[in-house]
């Protein structure tokens, strides 16, 4: 059995890299879920890979679920061939020394990454595919909108209260800033 071997790197941190190791008669599927596992992916949305020629152009886009209407009256030019994750094997697909592919996952939100084979071998032991086999950085997390209100209101709080500590017990006092304000209106 023939193992293929992918590196991943992400276009948000240098850092980031993923290498994941994969049976030739495994599909894109399992490869997407093994992804999913080892990024932090949520795994709830949808995603597409894109076989890329050597400048990253897309040539043909395997998604996770059949997003194609059979009713088109006008398909979009420029289109690329469709297939979906679950029907296509990896070694179907993955023909080129090097091979280079696109991962997009959640299209309103969109996560790119870039992955290139980086070889070909023989299974040599047991051990089960797909896996990753190396993990170096992580993605940043994105903050919740609701995160990100607590996070506000924290602030808001912590302000509020530094604000009293500076006033102290002077509330309602009249407060001498001294020669910094005039006493009477003056032209300016």
């Amino acid at each position: 059995m023939h193992i293929y071997k992918f590196r991943m790197l992400s276009e948000d941190n240098e850092e980031f890299i993923r290498d994941f190791e994969i049976k030739g008669a495994q599909n894109f599927e399992d490869f997407h879920q093994v992804i999913s596992d080892n990024v932090n992916l949520n795994g709830n949305e949808l995603a597409s890979f894109y076989i890329c020629d050597q400048k990253w152009n897309k040539q043909i886009e395997i998604t996770l679920i059949n997003m194609e209407e059979p009713d088109a009256e006008d398909p979009p030019e420029e289109a690329v061939d469709t297939y979906v994750m679950s029907e296509c094997r990896i070694r179907d697909f993955i023909n080129e020394p090097h091979q280079r592919l696109l991962y997009e996952y959640d299209f309103l939100d969109v996560k790119t990454f870039y992955i290139e084979l980086l070889s070909v071998f023989r299974q040599k032991d047991e051990d089960s595919y797909p896996r990753c086999s190396l993990m170096r950085g992580n993605l940043e997390q994105e903050i919740t909108p609701e995160e990100l209100e607590e996070e506000a209101e924290d602030l808001r709080n912590e302000l509020l209260g530094d604000f009293d500590d500076l006033l102290g017990d002077r509330i309602g006092e009249n407060i001498d800033f001294g020669s910094e304000f005039p006493e009477k209106d003056t032209d300016i």
